[in-house]
């Protein structure tokens, strides 16, 4: 039996314990962190289900919907994702900062947050209600679907600092309850609206429900739906607004401001890199057929890599509480790079076992969204790039040169400005995608070129590039070298993976049995 390298069996607890959430021994872990780790996974899993659901609506929308009825909501939803940054202001980490220094004060805190939030939310909504028929003209988007995208954003960012309260009052499994109830309401009012209503409609076509909705779906079904839910949502806090003093403090206002507006200013650009460039379809797609178009089959074909997308935001809700647990001890720089080592190759894994199999994937799609299916490798290399983005992150984080994270995030948005209007006229959708790989791509180079000036960690570059391009490698034998028949393309391509995992597992000198030990005992 082979026999693990020293250390090997540490790093590789802690990079299950980064996939399970569990903490590997009392010692290394003390309550604090222990409980950390513990609210991170119970926040972290409402998160994860809400992708997970969110991708299995995919089937649904791009079976009901066209690719252009599709491609709007799409459009509509990134302006959401963007507005509710600015809209929130930076406000619950404020909150936080604030109420935990002063705890006696935390009610009048929440009172002036809550109270700010309200006034500016319901302000934008009156004014977005106000000129709803002008940006109706401008956008081309019905005003009643305007008005949806507008209360949505009002309410969510009402009750963003409602569900930050339970965060701060360490409520996790009532802030997972509310939010599993939200994703639940969800599910429910789009099975109704998509499978119920329309046959309603059928036998009551003079119905006064006609005046929300038309009698055929379209993407405002989705937008209707997520309405819903932010009213179910809403309601939920309902006992809490009855039962809390309103308080207004101006000088609490001003601090909180003086704060938070920086936060939200420097998260802006990590949420602009993620969704720039659905907007930008209307201004730069090719006019060979209709921009609409164009974003639905990207946006749904994005969808696909939601198992990449999975495996790196959970690793991110436990790595930071895991990181941070181990910077006191003597090999911290080394676990750290055995951490990215492993994760890197178990990023790899999940690529292969989604870019070989593309007509099985395909099929989660309507036939008229699969002509797209060729952005889904580019995405997948993409993500694993951002979760290296990640792993580097450490290093600003632990040296406290935490201003450097702005200048590494408005680079990667500059390079997805510039690709996708220099490339989209020409290549649509293939640009868009090219964007987020060559974003990440320049963020990872820079970051490790600032951490090998103010953090060296000594990262085995040798054998995570090896991982990489291997994967890499392997899919590009897969395409070029395939058999004509389906049955023997996936037989293939299953050897290549088992292939994969041999190679890693004899490289790591770690054999199955080996592993199976390691996992019993975490």
């Amino acid at each position: 039996m082979l026999t693990p390298k020293p250390g090997t069996q540490q790093c590789v607890q802690g990079t299950l314990y980064l996939l399970t959430f569990v903490p590997i021994n009392n010692e290394t872990f003390l309550n604090p962190i222990k409980q950390l780790a513990g609210q991170t996974a119970i926040y972290g899993l409402s998160s994860i289900v809400a992708r997970i659901i969110n991708f299995f609506f995919v089937p649904l929308y791009t079976r009901t919907l066209t690719t252009g009825n599709y491609g709007l909501a799409s459009e509509l939803l990134a302006y959401i994702a963007l507005l509710q940054v600015v809209l929130t202001f930076g406000m619950e980490t404020g909150f936080f900062r604030f109420a935990s220094k002063d705890k006696t004060r935390s009610e009048v805190i929440f009172s002036t947050a809550l109270m700010s939030l309200g006034a500016t939310s319901l302000s934008f909504l009156l004014l977005i209600i106000l000129f709803s028929a002008q940006l109706s003209v401008f956008t081309e988007h019905p005003a009643t679907y305007i008005i949806y995208a507008a209360l949505i954003l009002a309410i969510d960012c009402f009750t963003a600092i409602l569900f930050a309260e339970l965060r701060f009052k360490n409520k996790a499994f009532k802030f997972a309850a509310f939010r599993s109830i939200k994703i639940l309401s969800e599910v429910g009012f789009n099975v109704f609206l998509f499978f119920v209503l329309p046959k309603y409609f059928i036998s009551h076509p003079d119905s006064f429900l006609l005046r929300f909705i038309p009698a055929t779906p379209d993407y405002g079904y989705i937008l209707l739906a997520i309405l819903l839910s932010c009213v179910v949502s809403l309601l939920l806090f309902i006992p809490r607004l009855l039962n809390m003093q309103f308080v207004f403090s101006k000088k609490q206002l001003q601090e909180l401001l003086i704060y938070s507006l920086p936060l939200m200013i420097a998260g802006l650009p990590g949420v602009a890199n993620d969704f720039i460039s659905r907007i930008f379809f209307r201004f730069f797609a090719p006019t060979t057929s209709p921009w609409q178009d164009q974003l639905g089959i990207f946006n749904a074909n994005v969808k696909l890599a939601v198992f990449m997308v999975l495996f790196v935001q959970m690793f991110r809700y436990a790595a930071e509480p895991f990181f941070f647990a181990s910077s006191a001890r003597e090999d911290m720089k080394k676990i750290y790079a055995d951490v990215m080592k492993y994760f890197v190759a178990f990023c790899v894994l999940i690529f292969l076992g989604i870019a070989m199999y593309p007509e099985l994937f395909a099929l989660l799609l309507g036939k008229e969204f699969r002509s797209g299916i060729s952005i889904l490798p580019i995405m997948l290399i993409a993500n694993i790039l951002l979760g290296i983005v990640f792993n580097l992150s450490m290093w600003y984080k632990l040296s406290g040169k935490t201003q450097y994270a702005l200048t590494i995030t408005l680079l990667g948005l500059g390079i997805n400005l510039v690709i996708n209007i220099i490339f989209m006229p020409v290549y649509g959708f293939m640009a868009a995608a090219w964007g987020y790989l060559f974003s990440y791509l320049s963020m990872v180079l820079f970051s490790y070129y600032l951490s090998r000036k103010f953090y060296p960690i000594p990262y085995d570059w040798k054998t995570i590039i090896l991982y990489f391009f291997t994967g890499i490698a392997l899919y590009l034998v897969s395409v070029f070298v395939a058999p004509s028949a389906l049955g023997a393309r996936i037989a293939l391509n299953t050897l290549y993976i088992i292939g994969f995992i041999t190679f890693v597992l004899k490289r790591e000198k770690m054999d199955i049995t080996r592993l199976k030990s390691l996992l019993k005992r975490t």
